[in-house]
Parts: C-alpha cells; structure tokens; sequence
C-alpha cells in the first residue's frame, strides 16, 4: 500500500491484531445465521512521513453505515469535556452571536448543543444518518456527507464561513486525510481557528493502548506527523495541549497559513516535536515490541477468564465500545467466557458484538445476571463506569480492566 499522506510505499509492519469485523458493526438477532464481513487489521509505519496507520481493506462506507451506533451523549464523561471545551473557546476567541462554529462529526450534537445554549450560531456535518437525526433533534442544522475540499466549496458557497471549526475524535477516522484537512484552509475564515482532538500515539505505545486499533481508525496520530499533513495542506500548528479524554489525547489549534494572525507556535508544540524525535517516533525505535507486549495483554486476560469459568465464576462485560470489539476479536473470547456485555446506549442493547457475537443488555439486565465480575471494556471511563456500578459489589461484584495490564479494581 502507499502511505494516505505522502504516497510513499516504504512502509514497516507495526502489528498485526489478525482480522476481525468492522468495530461498529453491531449484530440483530436476525443477523445471526448469516456470514460477517471479516477484514486483516494492520497497522504500519510510513518511513517518509511517520504517519502511522492502518492497511486498507474497507471502504468508508462499509464502516459507517446508516445504522452506525456511537452516540457521544451517552457518556457523561464526554459531555462534561464538550461543555467545558465550548466554554474555553468563547472565552479565548471572544466567540459570540456573530460567530459561526462548525463542527465536523458533530455525531448525535453532544457539543454543538452547548454552543447553541450560548445563542452562537452553529453548523454540524455528520455522515451518519442515526447520529445525524439526533441531532437535529436537538434543534441542530446539520450537512449529512463526508467532509473534504467538495464539501467545504460547497459550504463557501453558500454563505458558510468558520470563525472556530471543531473535530473531535474524528481526524483518526478519516481515509483521505489531505482532502480533510485541506478542506479546513477553505471553510475557515482568514482569521479563523481550528482545533482537532484524537487520542495520542505516544500513548497508545507507552501505555499499551492497542484496542483503540480498529478498522474505523485509519491514523493513528503524533504531532510530528500532523505539523507536516497540516503545513502540506494549508494549515499552521499553532499550540497544543494535553488533555484526558480517551486514554490521553491532544488537542491542536490550528490556522490557515495564510491568516490574518501571526505565525508563531508555542513551547508547548516545540517540547512535543522535541520529544516525540527523542522517543523514538521519527525512526522505527518506537515500534519495536509492540506485538509482544499486546499479546501478553490478551494472554494474560485469557488466563483470568478460563480461570474465573474453571471456577464457576460468571463474567460478564461494561461497554459495547469499539475498544473492547478490538481486545474480544483479538483473543478470540466468545460467549463462553464473557456471557453478555451491557451498554447505556439503546441503540446497541438487544444486539450482539460483531464476530463474537456476545448478547449486549441493558444495564438492568446485567444486574439480574448478579455476575462475579464485570470487565469494564472502555477502560478509558472505568473510574466512570465503576462508579455508576458500584451497587453491584453489594454481591461480591469485582471490576476488571485489561489495558493496559489486567487490573481487578
């Protein structure tokens, strides 16, 4: 394959998690006697640009479908950071009624709902239909398609202009990632800003984090690699912050290259390019080892649940998450050792986890079960999770994660 950025094909093996269906292609029952799209996961390391990404296999559309489940607004984790991110950004980009905010994958308007409780007026794109009508539902207006240069023309040309333009946990998920980006030095306006949050490659080898790999993310993200697709395609890194959500992330403001604003970066961005070289990022020191050190995650949590089913001990799981799909499919767990997984999401309750075909229940459901664990697979939002379920070590109830080590709480 050619690198998605700079086209190169010298690329190195960074792991191989085997195959496994798309993360979010949940099961119906009616589903169950027919045959699964099965796709290799892969990830390398492209030599030229050190843009780490997966193996193409799938088409976008194969992965987020109509009946696409993830809606953000179910975690109160989320909603917390949305809330306290809209309120950052009007304060320190004095955003106001004469503002325009667009969102990009603004999903179910878990965020875009804040900045319309600030009477800011605001766009959302999403391309997912299930997500995108509960949005509107919310009182949102929102562009149903793919985002990139076609779209943001279109936009422009209708009158759309972006004073702050907002992609959280989405620049992972995109296959064509200069048309995403460039498409952002269109919609903005000259003074515009633009920020992108994703979850940090640094910790997704530091800290084991290998289940946050699956079809649907195709980047996985260090700022070196994003300072270089950014300045390929019109935009400058301007600051950049380490934030909590989804294992550790960065956020990174971003402008147009040719803004009104003056072109400086912060310490902050010029430490982590540093760092990032030290670590080994730029080179292939970094990778080495990451195979092993995820099989002994998935080993090691084998080993607990043929014991706890040895035992007689009933395990079942939290959080239907594309995460946990990842770990499941990976070591190949199946309903004999993990008999349900509950989830707060309707969407995704009275359907099966694909490939493992694990039963996912209601969260009432899984407390009449009374299990002896409960492996909370988001492990992101375990204090979250552990929290809400804390009723259930009335019984003897213990919790279990398994990134990055097999952990009982």
């Amino acid at each position: 394959m050619k690198c998605r950025h700079c086209g190169s094909q010298n690329l190195s093996l960074v792991i191989d998690l085997g195959s496994s269906p798309p993360s979010n292609a949940y099961l119906f029952h009616k589903d169950l006697n027919k045959l699964e799209k099965w796709f290799p996961l892969k990830v390398n390391v492209c030599n030229e640009c050190f843009l780490v990404q997966t193996e193409d296999y799938s088409n976008a559309d194969e992965l987020f479908d109509s009946d696409y489940a993830y809606f953000s607004s179910f975690s109160k984790t989320m909603l917390d950071h949305s809330k306290n991110y809209v309120g950052d950004m009007v304060k320190r980009f004095s955003l106001n009624e004469e503002s325009m905010v667009i969102e990009i994958a603004a999903n179910d308007g878990y965020l875009l709902q804040f900045v319309k409780e600030k009477s800011i007026p605001c766009l959302g794109v999403e391309p997912t239909k299930s997500t995108a009508e509960a949005a509107r539902q919310k009182g949102i207006e929102i562009v149903e398609e793919f985002f990139g240069v076609a779209l943001a023309e279109k936009l422009v040309d209708k009158g759309f202009s972006a004073d702050l333009m907002t992609a959280n946990n989405v620049l992972a998920h995109v296959p064509n990632i200069n048309d995403f980006v460039a498409g952002y030095s269109i919609l903005l306006k000259p003074e515009g800003i633009a920020t992108f949050e994703f979850p940090y490659l640094v910790n997704l080898f530091e800290k084991n984090q290998f289940d946050t790999i699956y079809h649907e993310h195709y980047s996985y993200l260090s700022l070196s690699a994003v300072n270089t697709i950014f300045s390929s395609n019109g935009l400058h890194v301007f600051d950049v912050e380490l934030i909590d959500t989804h294992g550790g992330s960065l956020r990174v403001f971003a402008e147009r290259k040719d803004s009104l604003r003056e072109k400086l970066q912060s310490e902050m961005v010029n430490e982590l390019l540093v760092n990032e070289k030290g670590g080994g990022y730029l080179s292939d020191r970094a990778y080495g080892g990451f195979q092993q050190v995820a099989e002994k995650a998935k080993d090691d949590m084998l080993k607990f649940l043929i014991n706890a089913k040895e035992e007689d001990k009933s395990v079942c799981a939290f959080g239907a998450a594309a995460k946990g799909n990842t770990f499941i499919n990976f070591a190949g767990i199946r309903p004999d050792l993990i008999s349900a997984v509950a989830d707060s999401n309707p969407a995704k309750q009275e359907k099966f986890m694909p490939g493992s075909r694990i039963p996912i229940v209601s969260e009432e459901v899984l407390a009449s079960y009374k299990p002896d664990y409960v492996v909370i697979l988001p492990w992101n939002l375990k204090e979250e999770i552990s929290s809400d379920l804390s009723y259930m070590r009335d019984w003897g109830c213990q919790f279990v994660v398994g990134i990055p080590k097999l952990e009982i709480l």
